[in-house]
């Protein structure tokens, strides 16, 4: 009896002793950095160059209050600039995170260290779960957590869709489908976009490109509506806290977002459509020395931002309060990673890269002449596949528009295209020869370097901005709703109100924005280059004026689909618009147009053969004369606010007989647009008075 009672106290101690030492923990592996899970534990991996303290905290989800704390041995669980430890457990059902300690001294090396402070890892790929809405739960708990995919692809593969073929549609996931018109079953999420598959399909665009769905923090928004007193939302999500976990709040189930946006992304790929991600990797959401310190910050400061070389306060070209050192070696291969990441286990197609022209700044804010951050991108043999699409320029007023890249790889949003096509059809003087240039696809800014009309995105609006309908009814944006005394947003709109600024009833003033919105429609679909619409565009959607909805999520920013009814001529339209760039190849050439005799473009003005290139010249018209047994074509455009313009129309060329009037965007639907067989004919030296701000297209038939 004795001898077995000592053999339970030893039996006791022996535990004891095995619970103060903890977890069974191993030397680790620096790489692959991230959290990585093998099969007899946990392999964690950390960059900090200048951290003396690292401590990986982990939660187990199963157990309220069971947290670890792993302070990392400097010698042994560091190798250069790598921390790491190897965690024995079959467990997975965990939340982890660092506490990072060192020197906190801004002025002297732009160093800020807090160890209270439980950080992010920069490469987790699932941050906890949590529905639009829910806040952070701040520094004081781990956020990320554990990633396993194991989903069925189907043998989903890369559409690669040629740019030249190419139709994007830019969204706001959430505002997609939230409004309660949209009618789906899970509104304002990933989900929701699949319940609308046909209507893109019907519509006639080949990718949707989804406004930021890396993970931020809707709830960091400071502003009040001065109305209503409800705090604001940082609704667009040009905010990012990671730049590898998926925002969990566009998900039906939040729990398994990981999963519904595979879902959506090999659903659009079996209907044929493409996902193109905004990446935000200009700033993130730690904003200046004042703002939360969620990752980058806390982990190695000087290294993740540029930093002035003297008072070590953030460089600000991001317009965002700090601005990510995307050339330095580090940075560099992180957002390789990150993009790769994209491309490999979520399968989308391509970026657009917003403000980036930040990717071309040196870690003291100059501009490069060779950004390797840049070419790496282009070269990168993973991506080189995707598409990549730059927003050629930053908040500091860096405008790369042509000049970003020489590289065919890399297209740009051509805010050239915009300004001019808007100028023209707000009755603005000196813009047609500009016009000429963006319909012919921008030769004076891509031309030179060898690349195609392909390398221009062309877009008359965005998410940024003014609606189309809005370009049309407002010159004075309408942002008191921000909270911030109508001081935000651009004031340089480059637009007409057709007369009245604002909601009209008058039928005169209604029947110009319409036919001003067709238009420009028209302009945009049949220009060369890749054109983007922006959602909701195609059936007149309206911001209220409002050019800079950031933070509006609500009706401001949601998608009234009750206009694709009421507006169902105008969405008409649109579709028919497209499928007259997809049956002609014509409007999608992968080359400039030549010049001298056999030209397949030729310009006039109201007579054949005449140009006008004056600055108070308002008319522009234009012949396509097709190679091959296409159609010819021969498009009308009067930029006057108020004078009809009489334009005298070619002969067709060849054997083709006469020429088929199918669109005139002064019409109301179905006139707008006919059939050739149900059009009426013209015959070269015809005259067609051209109603002002109008378009008229023929075609020829034999």
């Amino acid at each position: 009896m004795f001898q077995l009672t000592i053999e339970l106290i030893i039996i006791t101690i022996i535990k004891m002793i095995k619970q103060k030492t903890g977890p069974h923990t191993k030397q680790g592996f620096p790489l692959p950095g991230g959290a990585t899970p093998i099969d007899d534990g946990v392999n964690f991996t950390l960059f900090s160059r200048h951290a003396t303290s690292v401590t990986l905290v982990i939660q187990n989800s199963g157990k309220e209050g069971s947290r670890l704390e792993l302070q990392l041995d400097p010698e042994l669980n560091r190798t250069g600039d790598m921390w790491h430890i190897f965690l024995v457990t079959e467990e997975r059902d965990f939340s982890f995170g660092y506490r990072l300690d060192g020197k906190t001294d801004i002025q002297g090396q732009g160093l800020v260290y807090n160890r209270k402070q439980i950080l992010l890892d920069p490469l987790c790929q699932n941050i906890i779960s949590r529905s639009w809405g829910k806040k952070f739960s701040g520094t004081a708990t781990p956020l990320c957590k554990l990633t396993t995919h194991d989903f069925d692809w189907q043998d989903d593969r890369p559409l690669k869709t040629p740019m030249v073929d190419s139709v994007i549609y830019e969204l706001h996931v959430r505002g997609f489908t939230r409004d309660p018109s949209a009618d789906v079953k899970h509104p304002g999420t990933y989900l929701g976009i699949i319940e609308k598959i046909p209507y893109l399909k019907e519509l006639g665009v080949t990718a949707v490109e989804l406004m930021p769905v890396t993970e931020w923090d809707e709830n960091d928004n400071v502003f009040y509506n001065p109305e209503t007193g409800e705090k604001l939302k940082n609704y667009w999500g040009y905010n990012p806290i990671s730049f590898f976990a998926l925002k969990s709040g566009f998900a039906s189930d939040p729990a398994d977002h990981i999963n519904e946006f595979k879902t959506m992304v090999r659903s659009l790929h079996q209907a044929g459509i493409e996902v193109i991600l905004d990446m935000v990797y200009n700033h993130t959401g730690e904003g200046g020395y004042e703002g939360s310190t969620s990752s980058f910050r806390g982990i190695d400061n000087s290294i993740y931002y540029l930093l002035d070389q003297h008072s070590h306060d953030y460089l600000n070209f991001s317009g965002c309060g700090n601005t990510f050192n995307c050339n330095h070696p580090v940075v560099r291969s992180f957002i390789k990673d990150s993009l790769r990441y994209w491309v490999v286990e979520m399968h989308v197609d391509g970026f657009r890269f917003d403000l980036a022209s930040i990717l071309g700044r040196d870690s003291k804010g100059h501009v490069l002449a060779n950004p390797p951050m840049i070419e790496m991108i282009a070269e990168d043999p993973i991506l080189r596949d995707t598409k990549i699409i730059a927003e050629a320029w930053d908040a500091a007023g860096l405008y790369q528009v042509g000049s970003f890249s020489q590289d065919s790889r890399w297209a740009e949003w051509n805010g050239k295209f915009r300004d001019d096509v808007r100028a023209f059809m707000a009755g603005h003087d000196n813009t047609v020869a500009n016009l000429a240039t963006r319909i012919s696809g921008s030769s004076d800014l891509y031309q030179t370097s060898a690349r195609t009309p392909c390398n221009s995105v062309n877009f008359i609006t965005s998410h940024d901005g003014f609606t189309l309908y809005d370009l049309v009814s407002f010159e004075q944006k309408q942002n008191a709703g921000n909270g911030e005394e109508n001081r935000d947003g651009d004031n340089h709109n480059i637009s007409w109100n057709s007369g009245v600024e604002g909601i009209s009833n008058e039928d005169h003033i209604l029947a110009l924005r319409f036919r001003r919105v067709r238009s420009l429609a028209l302009i945009l679909i049949l220009s060369q280059g890749v054109p983007m619409i922006t959602a909701g565009d195609e059936f007149g959607r309206s911001q209220g004026g409002n050019n800079n909805a950031w933070c509006q999520d609500n009706k401001t920013s949601w998608i009234d689909w009750k206009l694709a009814e009421s507006n169902k001529g105008l969405l008409r339209f649109f579709r028919k618009c497209l499928h007259l760039r997809k049956t002609h190849r014509l409007f999608r050439r992968r080359n400039f147009f030549s010049h001298g005799p056999g030209q397949e473009i030729s310009w006039q003005s109201l007579k054949p053969g005449r140009e006008d290139w004056s600055s108070d010249c308002h008319t522009l018209a234009f012949f396509l004369q097709a190679r091959k047994k296409d159609s010819d074509f021969f498009i009308m455009l009067n930029g006057h606010r108020t004078e009809r313009a009489e334009f005298t129309i070619p002969p067709v060329s060849g054997k083709k007989r006469f020429w088929k009037q199918i669109v005139d965007t002064a019409r109301i639907s179905p006139f707008d647009f006919r059939e050739p067989g149900h059009a009426i004919t013209r015959r070269g030296g015809d005259t067609i008075r051209v109603k002002a701000m109008a378009a008229v297209v023929l075609q020829s038939v034999t």
